[in-house]
């Protein structure tokens, strides 16, 4: 090595660390954002600057050297500009020094290279003692009685520390960074309990693994077109967190704590953490606060990441795991398309043209009891400064509560409640919580069960409908473009709640593409399908392709031998055909299927047929993806199995659990999202060669 390369200044890498102690590890940024911090150092302002790292998720701010999330709550973690480090002999990791220590190591190392003296001890002003034995041999002599003295023999208790002068020596996994462009956004909302797997991981956490593997199947999988490159960007997953609204700022949880045993705590503290989650979002007053807490952040998120990307033009997707599948599937139903409002606009100008006397409004009701309890307290000292009572706020428009510069979601939700109570004072029916698209696939036949003095909120069952709790379901600022369902139970809600069948007709009101994803173990996992078909037919679920490209080896030895068998079959009877005489127009459907069994509201003959091979096993993979099903899916199929490994298939109830929460970390899973997202921007997908899975 060369004089010249020697004296070269080392280049400076940003490392950061969680709040936790000295115990915590320092990590690396990556690549391109320690660029971006080292050029705002560079310039050496005097006002902080604030540098957006991580796909804009994170800020630093340079002059207090922290990582503060944008997104999501969290401490902010310690940032630190790095030169050098050290490891001792029972470390697994390097450790930066600090930034002073690390200037004066270098202008140390500096100084000897230029004056090529060596084998000499420095003392550092933190008062340790560094021997720098040769340019690539530098170590950190332990803190002994006499400093003076090199440890003469490397079995001592205390063996010198190792250094390395910058990154270049160092095993260390230092990420590139991630495209500047974000093709999608998806908002990902978790299911019960704080924590999404079983090394009690936060919903954070789990929704960082998801991106970072949809980072790495999109540079594996996509790919540039023969016309020119395909600038593929990223998607970008941002958590949507309920659980710590619903158990901490309602206080439920200490009123849970007056009442619950002492015995068996641990236990018992588990399921009020867990599996009491779906009980509060069965109970009206608790649903109000979920349904609320999930729409208002994602519209808060949707509304920042907007500020942070002005030239996204992308579309917006939704993926909720487990209960929180749920809670979107019920937002979703509940949403108002164009028509709704232009229709109940229509219903609101014939009602004030009719001859019929106008209800007497009881103006003596405070706007306290029409809008208190709904997280409106704010916006109601609004409308005290302005005079605003009960009579007047009937009275007022949108533009009126715009101008009183009351924001969109809580004047839409002031808005609702004012028309519910005026409804309700003028004895007139609760309003249909569905929009106008889902009466048409669902009956709403709602039987009103009258409040109690309790709570301000009751319910509504359904006879024959979704069977709702009777809480005012949100809008969202955006029309999703997919809604996946992962280890969902979608469909054991429905039935129930009393729903015996869904028409084949509807679809959900602002989002036209559906999937319902699950692990064939999962015991939480419902199908749906089966709600949408009728007569009789039984179709399998969609298998989820392995993200190497084939199925694993178990399985395809599986479907190898049934198709044998099948074939053999399928010759016994040809032979016994041809030798009875009995026409062919007199035997039964293969497979025993009746003709009741195809009795749907297909399109052509060609669909009956389809559903028909289905039903009978015989189809290929690609047609029975192609059988319609109703238009939840805009007519696709949506039912999706992953595949089980082979060490899962020895003992289905020992991987039971472990199958419930391995969406966050499955590739094939990301890989599903993945296609149906840039199916729609026409991006091509790489064409692997299949490798032997297992």
């Amino acid at each position: 090595m060369s004089t010249k390369s020697l004296c070269e200044p080392v280049r400076p890498h940003w490392f950061y660390r969680q709040p936790g102690g000295e115990r915590e590890p320092w990590l690396p940024l990556s690549y391109e954002d320690s660029q971006k911090l080292e050029e705002a150092h560079g310039k050496q302002t005097l006002r902080d600057v604030v540098v957006p790292i991580e796909g804009r998720r994170y800020d630093v701010r340079l002059k207090e050297r922290s990582r503060h999330a944008v997104y999501w709550t969290e401490p902010p973690s310690e940032v630190r500009r790095c030169l050098w480090f050290y490891k001792g002999n029972k470390e697994s990791a390097y450790t930066p020094y600090s930034e002073n220590t690390g200037q004066v190591l270098e202008e140390t190392y500096q100084t000897a290279v230029a004056r090529n003296e060596w084998k000499k001890k420095v003392t550092l002003p933190t008062g340790e003692t560094i021997f720098l034995q040769s340019p690539k041999i530098i170590t950190q002599l332990p803190s002994t009685p006499d400093k003076d003295k090199q440890p003469a023999s490397p079995t001592e208790p205390t063996p010198p520390r190792v250094l390395e002068r910058g990154l270049e020596n160092m095993q260390l996994d230092v990420p590139e960074g991630e495209p500047e462009t974000v093709d999608h956004l998806v908002f990902m909302v978790h299911g019960i309990g704080p924590a999404c797997d079983l090394r009690m991981r936060t919903l954070v956490q789990c929704v960082n693994d998801f991106r970072s593997a949809s980072l790495g199947l999109i540079s594996s999988h996509f790919r540039q077109t023969a016309e020119g490159p395909c600038r593929m960007g990223r998607v970008e997953f941002l958590p949507i967190s309920w659980h710590t609204v619903l158990h901490d700022d309602t206080g439920v949880d200490k009123d849970m704590e007056r009442i619950t045993l002492p015995s068996i705590s641990l236990l018992r503290k588990f399921g009020n953490d867990t599996i009491l989650d779906v009980l509060f979002y069965n109970s009206p007053k608790y649903c109000q606060v979920i349904v609320d807490t999930v729409a208002t952040e994602i519209n808060r998120l949707h509304s920042l990441f907007l500020q942070r990307h002005p030239d996204y033009t992308g579309a917006v997707s939704l993926a909720g795991h487990s209960l929180g599948s749920v809670i979107l599937f019920d937002l979703l139903t509940n949403q108002k398309t164009d028509d709704d409002e232009e229709v109940m606009a229509e219903e609101s100008e014939s009602s004030c043209q009719s001859d019929a006397p106008e209800p007497q409004v009881d103006c003596a009701v405070s706007l306290e009891d029409i809008l208190g309890g709904r997280g409106l307290e704010d916006h109601l000292r609004v409308l005290h400064r302005e005079q605003v009572d009960t009579e007047s706020l009937l009275l007022c428009s949108e533009n009126d509560l715009k101008d009183l510069g009351i924001p969109l979601g809580p004047r839409k939700k002031i808005l609702d409640l004012a028309k519910k109570w005026k409804r309700s004072r003028a004895g007139a029916s609760p309003l249909v919580l569905n929009g106008l698209a889902a009466q048409e696939g669902l009956a709403q036949h709602w039987t009103h069960i009258p409040e109690t003095n309790t709570t301000s909120i009751g319910y509504q069952c359904s006879n024959v409908g979704i069977g709702q709790v009777s809480v005012n379901y949100p809008q969202l600022a955006f029309c999703p473009q997919a809604f996946f369902a992962l280890g969902s139970p979608i469909g054991m809600f429905l039935t129930v709640r009393g729903l015996k069948r869904i028409e084949p007709r509807y679809s959900l009101p602002t989002c036209k593409s559906f999937y319902n994803v699950y692990h064939p173990y999962d015991p939480v996992a419902y199908r749906i399908e089966p709600l949408v078909l009728a007569g009789g037919v039984e179709l399998p679920p969609v298998q989820i392709p392995h993200y190497k490209g084939r199925k694993r080896m178990h399985l395809e030895l599986k479907d190898g031998l049934t198709r044998v068998s099948s074939e053999l079959l399928g010759s016994i009877r040809t032979v016994w055909q041809v030798f009875s005489q009995i026409p062919n127009s007199a035997l039964p459907l293969v497979g025993g299927v009746s003709d009741a069994a195809f009795n749907m509201s297909s399109d052509s003959q060609d669909d009956r047929m389809e559903v028909q091979t289905v039903a009978a096993g015989t189809g290929p993979e690609a047609l029975r993806k192609d059988v319609k099903v109703g238009m939840l899916n805009g007519g696709r199929r949506f039912d999706y199995v992953l595949q089980e490994k082979p060490i899962e298939i020895f003992n289905q109830y020992l991987f039971a659990i472990q199958s419930h929460l391995c969406y966050w970390e499955s590739e094939d899973t990301v890989l599903l999202l993945l296609k149906e997202i840039y199916e729609r921007q026409k991006a091509p997908t790489l064409q692997q060669q299949p490798d032997p899975v297992m």
